[in-house]
């Protein structure tokens, strides 16, 4: 089974995030990640899902999101030629003893401390999912009181395959150099 990263292009619509849903429910494949956020053009609004399955399956759910009619466009991220993104936060309990080995671990990873408490801090971290994976491994010996990730996000690098619409939702033919 490999790991596939879906960059979706979408109506900004409601319930487009339940059919997607939906979809994969329906056809018993699993979401291992699922983010979405409007773009530029408020119009429309990019779902980034992650999925893991063989070739077959994954070819069949490119083809059954291409025909949701809310689906402008989608492509695959090829992890060569793309940039994928996840944050995490984490609050960890810490006290003057182990607070300043805990910075010295989000320093080493370029993480932020974004709250400060007399028993614990607030870290965000933004990078890739083994990035985080290994921050969190870092912190191994540190009670983890919250954990959020938000899923795994991303776009193709260069400007080969963007797409743009016009106010009618036309494909606009920009001519753009190639990477």
């Amino acid at each position: 089974m490999q790991k596939v990263v879906f960059s979706i292009l979408v109506d900004n619509t409601s319930g487009v995030l339940s059919r997607i849903a939906g979809l994969f429910s329906r056809r018993g494949y699993n979401i291992d990640s699922l983010t979405v956020g409007v773009t530029a053009d408020p119009r429309y609004s990019r779902a980034t899902v992650v999925t893991k399955g063989d070739q077959q399956i994954l070819d069949q759910i490119e083809k059954q999101l291409n025909k949701l009619e809310d689906v402008v466009d989608i492509k695959r991220l090829d992890p060569d030629n793309s940039v994928c993104r996840e944050l995490l936060l984490v609050k960890v309990l810490c006290d003057e003893k182990n607070r300043q080995n805990i910075i010295s671990i989000a320093d080493i990873f370029r993480a932020k401390i974004v709250d400060v408490s007399i028993q614990s801090l607030v870290i965000e971290l933004v990078g890739s999912q083994s990035k985080l994976s290994a921050f969190l491994r870092m912190l191994k010996d540190v009670e983890i009181l919250e954990l959020a990730r938000t899923g795994l996000t991303g776009l193709s690098r260069g400007t080969f395959d963007v797409k743009i619409y016009d106010e009618n939702g036309e494909l606009v033919d920009y001519d753009f150099m190639q990477d």
